[in-house]
Order: C-alpha cells, then structure tokens, then sequence
C-alpha cells in the first residue's frame, strides 16, 4: 500500500488515448497542430493571454521559467526547503549558468513578503554582491500549504516594487486550486512565470511552463533546445497537457487526491505536523511506529528522526486509504 510519492501514480487512461490519438505524421519539434493549441488553451483557462512551452519534467519546467529571469550574475529568493534548494541536484545553477539562490524562511515552507525583505533588503546595490532578481514560490508549498490569493498579492506587491520577477513551483498546483475551490488565475495571483504540474496528477511525462507575458516565452523557446528539451515529438506532450486539461479532468483527478489526504488526517490529529491543504501529510511518528506501519504494509518515506511524509494521488485505492487511517488511529 503505496504512499511514497504521487510521482508513482498511474498514468491517466484519458492521457493514454490522447497520445494515441496523436501518433500520427505532423509537424515536429512544437509546430504540430496539438502544441500551437497549449497558448490558446491556456489563456482561456487564466482569462489573460500566455505563452505555454511543454518540457518533460517539473525541475526544467522551473529553471528554465527562472532564466527568464534571472541573469547567470543575479540570485533568486526562495524558502529554505524549496524545491529548487533542496531536491533539484543543482539544476538551478546549470541552468541558470552560476546564479545563486537566496534562502529565506518561513511556517510550513511558505514565504512572506517579510521573509523576501529580510533577505534581499540588506543586499547593497554594489558589484560585490549578489542582486537579486527573482523570488521563486511553491503552490502548494513542500509541505502540502497552499498559498491564498490574498498571500499571493502581497508578494508579488512587493517583489514588483523592487523590481523583482516571480516564478511559481506549481508542481501541485492543481491541487492548491482545488483546495482553494478559485479560478485557476487566483491561485496563481501576480505571477509572471508558472510551472504547471502534470507528471503528480495523472500524466505520464510533461508538464508545461506557462509566461503570463508571452514575450518572456520568446527566448526560452531557444534555451529549451539548448537545453536538449526541444523534443522532436513534441506533439506526444501536448497531447498529455490538451488531455489533462479537457472537461477539468486536472482538477477532478487532485481533488480526488486532496480528499483522500483528508481522510488520513482526521484519522491523524495532533499527529500532524503541518496543515493539511492538498495531497501531503506530515506525521509526528516514532521510528517503532514507523516500523508498525511498515509491517501492515505501507509504504512512505521518513522525514527526519520522529516523522514521515505520505502522499496520495489522484487513484489512491480507497481501501488502502481507510486502512491507513486505521492504523493511524490504532497507533
């Protein structure tokens, strides 16, 4: 009974059919039919018009959507337990070409515009340090906190007024919006750059970078292929994406996560270490009780000394879902 990562779920039949249906001649590289769609279908879904570029993983989807941003000399702000600090091997500096990355703190890996300001203001605006550039946000965050639009103003409020972009990690962003039950655009309140997860709620390998000011898509386009991202069947990602997509089936699939996530936190109580937002549970356990949860069978991974992270996905088996809350409760 697997509770590891949603990475591990099952890719989506409708996102299997869809990349049948694509398997026939087009255009290569992204001018086939199915990728000249994503910037139409994405602007209909924020209610502004995007630029949408397909990569095949959420740690290229972030760095590139960051060197729109961010030259290789500049820093980017980001919480201490980022995606991009902690589980990224670097990528941001590959990527970015030596730029740094500027850690600041925050409850439940969610920053403020205080924790920005407390890391960028005592910058001096000299050649001998590192400027920054960017701030960089988790939707949810990495510990399954959604950020509220109201939040999410106030940081862009203030990362505009120095003169910073900011870029959105929404490996999960799906289920941020299903939590906050907004428009896609509220979840996403001041952006300029937005990784939109796919591979966690159901797709097999893309997900998409969306530029809410479509210019800043222009020179990524040749960062992507220089970047060995330009896939020559572009149009099987697309058609993943398009999938997704169509009739909300991005939002039914997280909130079916979010629900199952639900039920292992009321079963869970003070055990909790962080809210429960989207599809992520903290727990407070002891290493015996890890191991008594381990010997009915499930599966998760260990957060530190007296803790574990579980992760539900968009098919968790409602059986294993109920027995885990179970065992919770019987520990």
């Amino acid at each position: 009974m697997k509770f590891l990562s949603d990475n591990a779920a099952a890719v989506h039949p409708a996102v299997w059919e869809a990349m049948r249906a694509a398997d026939l001649a087009d255009s290569p590289y992204d001018n086939d039919h199915l990728s000249r769609e994503l910037d139409a279908t994405f602007s209909a879904l924020f209610g502004r018009e995007c630029a949408a570029l397909w990569v095949a993983t959420g740690t290229a989807a972030n760095c590139l959507a960051l060197t729109a941003m961010c030259p290789p000399h500049g820093g980017v702000v980001c919480h201490r337990e980022a995606h991009i600090e902690a589980d990224e091997g670097g990528a941001p500096g590959f990527y970015l070409h030596g730029a740094k990355l500027l850690l600041a703190e925050g409850d439940h890996a969610k920053l403020t515009p205080e924790a920005i300001a407390a890391v960028v203001d005592p910058i001096r605006d000299d050649v001998h340090q590192v400027q920054p550039h960017a701030v960089s946000i988790t939707q949810a965050s990495e510990y399954g906190c959604v950020y509220r639009p109201d939040e999410l103003a106030a940081i862009a409020q203030m990362a505009k007024s120095r003169g910073l972009g900011l870029h959105i990690d929404g490996a999960r962003f799906a289920n941020a919006v299903a939590h906050l039950g907004c428009a896609p655009a509220e979840a996403a309140t001041g952006a300029d750059a937005l990784s939109f997860g796919f591979v966690k709620n159901g797709g097999l390998g893309a997900e998409a970078i969306v530029f809410f000011d479509p210019a800043m898509a222009q020179v990524v386009r040749y960062r992507r292929k220089r970047a060995g991202h330009l896939q020559s069947k572009g149009r099987f990602l697309a058609a993943q994406i398009l999938a997704m997509l169509e009739d909300d089936l991005w939002l039914e699939n997280a909130r079916a996560a979010n629900a199952a996530a639900q039920a292992i936190a009321q079963a869970a109580g003070g055990r909790l270490l962080h809210p429960v937002e989207a599809n992520e549970i903290f727990l407070a356990v002891s290493e015996a009780e890890r191991g008594a949860l381990r010997h009915e069978g499930f599966e998760f991974y260990d957060w530190g000394n007296d803790a574990a992270r579980l992760v539900t996905a968009w098919d968790a088996d409602d059986a294993h879902v109920s027995a885990l809350a179970r065992a919770i409760e019987a520990l």
